[in-house]
């Protein structure tokens, strides 16, 4: 409905926003009323931003055990509180054994591709992930598109939804600039079991989409690894105070991770040598 209400032009001299209405199978009432989007307060950032290192520190804690870690730090929220963030935030405890919770859309959910697989050459595989990314003041969501060979960032991108039109836009943008991938893994999160989201994938016919197993965290362990060196090497470290610097530092942090940061599964290499390497 939302997305809907954006594409009335309310200035149109051609159509009346009556007949655009139509046109969108929208009543006009709708139209008409404001939308009112949350704006978190001060106690929800600190809550969050609290949340994420948490679930850095300890991926394998579930809702009970992160809240009894926000007491420690002297905030008191009950199960339904910390779990309703921790959904929002799109965070899931990772551990070993059957996930018995029940999955939405499950006619797009898809197996995962890469089990004993051998990653031989760039844009072979690519995962793609979101995370939390907190300031004092806000919060935003960090997409990031990672080549598993060379460990290179093709795509990424900052928004302050977890709505699926940025994750589409990312990975139009990383396709067009560095080719099609065979397989793209993601793991079973609302913005990718999206119609959105397939449907974009699709669209290239060759790619094959490969999801992970709930709760298992080394079915996407390079994506994750990227975004604990990202956290734990800038964000958590300069802590920017605002969103903009949020943004500035992530650019910053990008460039430097793709080509000067060497890394030991790459022999010391950057990521953009063994990326643009003639055989890779």
């Amino acid at each position: 409905m939302e997305d809907k209400k954006a594409l009335i032009d309310f200035d149109s001299k051609e159509l009346t926003v009556k007949h655009q209405c139509k046109l969108l199978n929208l009543s006009r009432s709708t139209a008409y009323y404001e939308i009112k989007v949350h704006q978190p307060d001060q106690e929800e950032i600190n809550i969050k931003n609290a949340i994420d290192r948490i679930h850095f520190e300890e991926p394998a804690f579930g809702c009970r055990r992160i809240r009894n870690e926000l007491k420690k730090l002297g905030f008191f929220i009950g199960i339904r509180r910390t779990r309703r963030y921790m959904r929002e935030m799109d965070i899931i405890a990772f551990y070993p054994g059957p996930n018995l919770s029940k999955r939405d859309l499950q006619a797009r959910t898809y197996p995962y591709l890469l089990r004993g697989v051998n990653i031989t050459h760039r844009n072979q595989v690519w995962g793609i992930d979101i995370t939390y990314c907190g300031t004092p003041k806000g919060f935003m969501y960090l997409v990031v598109v990672i080549d598993w060979y060379s460990r290179f960032v093709v795509g990424w991108s900052l928004s302050n939804t977890m709505k699926t039109d940025f994750v589409v836009r990312t990975v139009e943008k990383s396709v067009q600039e560095h080719g099609m991938p065979e397989i793209i893994n993601s793991d079973q999160g609302s913005q990718f079991t999206s119609k959105d989201y397939i449907d974009c994938i699709k669209k290239y016919e060759s790619i094959k989409i490969s999801m992970d197993g709930r709760g298992r965290a080394k079915d996407n362990a390079r994506t994750e690894r990227f975004f604990r060196s990202y956290k734990w090497e800038r964000l958590y470290l300069l802590y920017p105070e605002t969103v903009l610097e949020l943004k500035q530092m992530t650019k910053l942090y990008m460039h430097h991770y793709n080509w000067r940061r060497p890394h030991q599964a790459l022999e010391d290499k950057t990521p953009a040598t063994v990326h643009f390497e003639k055989n890779a």
